[in-house]
């Protein structure tokens, strides 16, 4: 599409920048403390063969929460809509990503969607698999498929650091456990789950990635579906209603795009028919979104008329 300039981009991401000074990296992940506060960066995908960016877009970054998609799309590929929605629900919350207090007045106790920290143990625990090994590499191959990058893998170290830091999610899967949710042994849980919050890409990658979920599953070099038409609109709305964390109502507001935030600083974005979008900015705000990295796509929403509403 030739409406997106570089320039532009270079002209957004400066002025987005002089607010990362505001935020603060997520240091409770001690990996993740190491990030560079002033960075900012975008690629934007309209399915040709290039993104255009601004800013340092080979910097990886892991992609912490934005996999909490990946693995939802996975799942219901696996296990069908019915056996996932009867153990997590479809429903926003205004709670913190990592509360456990829903679980305790929910009837039953359910994790309310599958973009809370305890909907996405859920969903992790139904990835199809006989070993953590088994469960990680199918998800690395689909991963790897949506993007077209081959190397993408996970960091270990970062994977380690959450793994010994995951008390509260430990403790969601223990109450999950008591109340028939999940099965499976907590520890290999913990060590699926942060693996995968701890796969690696760029921005290259993650608006590649967007583009297909934005372009009906369809990946636009191979015309393959890669996933199917049904489970690409399940998690395109989950990313509306839930996907900003207790940010996403005044998201949807301002912005108006199908997205999804990870405490590293990424932010996946998928516009229907349009563009995806991959950005990279480790300064969060208080509710754990990349400070620059929202007001970056406000301006690429005003500038580009991104809003599907």
């Amino acid at each position: 599409m030739s409406c997106y300039k570089q320039e532009d981009l270079i002209k957004m991401v400066e002025e987005a920048n002089r607010l990362t000074h505001k935020g603060k990296v997520a240091d409770y992940i001690p990996a993740l403390g190491e990030a560079d506060p002033s960075t900012l960066a975008v690629a934007i995908y309209t399915g040709e063969q290039e993104c255009m960016y601004a800013g340092n877009i080979e910097e990886r970054f892991t992609l912490q929460s934005i996999s909490k998609v990946l693995t939802l799309a996975l799942a219901l590929m696996d296990r069908g809509t019915d056996y996932v929605f009867q153990r997590v629900g479809m429903e926003p919350t205004g709670d913190p990503f990592n509360s456990i207090s829903k679980l305790e007045t929910s009837v039953p106790s359910k994790p309310l969607n599958p973009m809370i920290n305890a909907g996405a143990l859920a969903v992790t625990d139904m990835l199809v698999g006989n070993t953590v090994e088994d469960k990680l590499e199918r998800l690395l191959k689909f991963i790897r498929q949506l993007t077209g990058n081959e190397n993408i893998s996970y960091n270990p170290v970062v994977a380690q650091s959450e793994f010994e830091t995951a008390d509260l999610n430990r403790s969601l899967c223990y109450f999950m456990r008591q109340h028939g949710v999940i099965e499976s042994n907590i520890e290999m849980l913990i060590n699926l789950y942060t693996k995968h919050c701890a796969i690696e890409m760029n921005c290259n990658d993650l608006a590649k990635l967007g583009y297909i979920i934005g372009n009906e599953g369809r990946d636009p070099n191979s015309d393959q579906t890669v996933i199917p038409l049904e489970i690409a609109r399940i998690v395109k709305t989950f990313m509306v209603t839930c996907g900003m964390y207790n940010a996403s109502g005044e998201f949807a507001i301002k912005v108006g795009i199908p997205a999804k935030s990870g405490v590293s600083g990424g932010i996946l974005g998928s516009v229907p028919h349009g563009v995806g979008i991959g950005i990279y900015g480790p300064a969060l705000d208080e509710k754990g979104n990349s400070i620059g990295g929202l007001r970056l796509l406000e301006l690429l929403s005003k500038q580009y008329n991104l809003s599907i509403f």
